[in-house]
This record gives structure tokens, sequence and C-alpha cells, in this order.
């Protein structure tokens, strides 16, 4: 399920009355130790290594310890101690800034490579917005636990060289779209572009939107005692 505003806009403004309401730990945790170049225990703790934004992003109510840690923006992890409530209560992620027209992109792919655990509550995926936060498009490519999209079955559909069930919904600020991929991958390529195009020109669900930039993390609802999630390897291109 997709949150009730766009990551890293309104929750970084409100983020001090925030984190008194959530009671969200914002201070340091006990994770495990990494020998990385960055680390945060902050709940908005956010850093720029090569050209991607890494962002603890602790946003839902209800969240536990959360501390991320990076060799690189594409080489980095979290560890998060979450209670098995429902809701989600984090997006840990690392984000490339596109800012083009739809119309405009040649090329938009992603490749990733990720150790996630096989207890918890969370989703693997990207998360990809425009400018205007009219619309988030979701690309789930494992997921565990009790954990569901917005919205309601469009089918499914193979595009960017995997196969999807599709969801489309509303949180109330912007329209969401969700692909989840039907079989479960940890590492593997996925061409964007043409499941933005198929959106827009397919179904005309949205018009020729500038893509503002792509996440990659986890969603996660619960992560009681401890667990650890790893991107091994990630890359974001496109222009």
């Amino acid at each position: 399920m997709a949150p009730k505003t766009p990551r890293g806009i309104v929750r970084a403004l409100i983020a001090p009355a925030l984190a008194l309401a959530l009671g969200a730990t914002v201070g340091p945790a006990s994770a495990p130790a990494h020998a990385a170049v960055w680390n945060s225990c902050d709940q908005w703790g956010n850093t720029t290594l090569d050209g991607y934004i890494l962002y603890n992003n602790i946003w839902g109510s209800g969240a536990g310890s959360q501390c991320v840690w990076a060799n690189s923006g594409t080489n980095w992890g979290v560890w998060a101690d979450h209670p098995n409530t429902g809701g989600i209560k984090s997006y840990p992620n690392s984000k490339k800034v596109i800012n083009k027209p739809l119309s405009s992109l040649r090329s938009l792919t992603s490749s990733y490579r990720v150790t996630v655990p096989s207890t918890g509550a969370y989703n693997t995926s990207y998360d990809i917005w425009d400018t205007d936060h009219d619309y988030e498009i979701m690309l789930w490519v494992n997921h565990n636990g009790a954990v569901g999209p917005l919205g309601t079955s469009q089918g499914t559909v193979s595009l960017g060289g995997h196969t999807w069930n599709v969801f489309k919904g509303s949180n109330g600020a912007n329209e969401v779209f969700s692909f989840l991929r039907t079989s479960d991958s940890t590492s593997g390529t996925v061409d964007i572009l043409p499941v933005l195009k198929w959106i827009k020109d397919t179904k005309g669900w949205m018009g020729d939107e500038t893509i503002g930039d792509v996440q990659f993390g986890y969603e996660i609802t619960s992560s009681a005692g401890g667990l650890d999630f790893r991107t091994d390897s990630l890359t974001v291109s496109g222009g």
C-alpha cells in the first residue's frame, strides 16, 4: 500500500512534529556494524553518494528502530526492527533524479541485486514519481508477509522484461499504479520506459508527465527482532 504523501517532500517538512507524534526512533539503534562510508539511524537521515540520494525515511506510524548504511550509492543496506503491526513503517531507498518529460526519454533502465530476509512483512520496490507528485508508479520485484498494493486489479501484463499483476488506485493525494512481479526476484534488469509508456499511451492513465526520480528500496511493514535488507548492487540509467 502506498503512503498518503510523497516521500521526501511533505514528510521532510513535518519531520520534527511527526517524529513526536509517531514515537519513531530517531536516535542511535542497535544496528549491526558495517564497514561503510556513511550510516545513519536518524528518522530522515540522508546523503548523496555517486549521484544517488540515500534516505533512511522512517515515515509510518508505530515505527521502531532503523539504521541505514552505505558503501556507495548503489551498494547499501538497512537494519530495521519494526513491530508486527499493520501499516508501512518506512521506505529506506536510493534515488536517482531523472527530471525529463516522458516523451523525451529515449531509455530508462535499472538493474538490481538484493539480499532480503525470509521473515517479516515488506516489499522490495521501485517507486517512480512525476515532478508534480500527481502519479506514483511502483514496481514490486519481491514481497513477503502481509503486504498488498493499493487499489483494484487491472489484470496482468508483460512489460520491460517481466510479467506483472497491475493495480490502480488513489491514496487521496495522488494516483498510484502498482506493478507486482508475478514471481519473486532478487536480481534482474527492468526496462522501465515501456512500463511508463504503457500507462500513458496504452491505458491513458496519465499524460506527458516529467519523470522526477526513480527510487529503489524496501517498504517495511514489520521486522520484529531486527532484520537486514541489503542492496548488493543497483544501477539506474536513462536519458
